[in-house]
């Protein structure tokens, strides 16, 4: 397989499907922060960090090459006019969402309630967590951006949002398992 192809020298890209857009379009912005989010949760499974959760977060990052399939997908090409697919695109499913619900709800049973806001930090892989964690919430705004001139599958939008959640606690759960100071917001008093 060639690695460049020279087509997309003047500005373009070919969606799945094979629709030519521009490399700015929200589309191409929307799946690739998701390619993003992913490079960042291979850094996390990276760290010296329990088995449990390095072998969750390929579960995850493969789950995002669906959540960007589904994204990189022009939706005009992906349904035959009879109504039948015609393009194999894989699907998020409601198991795929309540197994990180599952896990955020196992880690939080470990952990001190919260009664405040947490500065990001106190270990490199817990800030790890909280860039991945911001990186997805722009994965989430801008697929919601994209959701509103062109339809996408709700469960992609729904596994964004809660995997941002998952992160969230991931990073609450590392600071409590490496000992590691959770910081928590104190406004200053005017």
């Amino acid at each position: 397989m060639k690695i460049y192809t020279k087509t997309g020298d003047k500005g373009t890209t070919a969606l799945f499907g094979g629709t030519r857009v521009p490399k700015h379009h929200i589309r191409i912005d929307s799946y690739g922060t998701v390619d993003e989010l992913n490079s960042h949760l291979g850094l996390i499974r990276d760290q010296d960090i329990n088995t449990h959760y390095k072998e969750l977060l390929i579960h995850i990052q493969d789950r995002l090459f669906t959540v960007g399939a589904i994204l990189a997908t022009d939706p005009e090409k992906a349904i035959l006019k009879n109504g039948k697919e015609r393009l194999n695109i894989p699907k998020i499913s409601e198991e795929n969402i309540e197994r990180l619900e599952q896990e955020i709800d196992s880690m939080n049973t470990a952990l001190p309630p919260m009664t405040h806001f947490v500065l990001p930090g106190g270990h490199q892989t817990v800030s790890f967590c909280h860039i991945a964690r911001c990186v997805c919430r722009r994965a989430e705004r801008l697929a919601s951006a994209l959701n509103d001139f062109d339809p996408i599958d709700p469960l992609a939008m729904t596994y964004l949002n809660r995997l941002s959640d998952y992160l969230f606690v991931l990073a609450r759960k590392l600071s409590f398992d490496l000992n590691a100071n959770e910081v928590k917001w104190i406004p200053e008093k005017q």
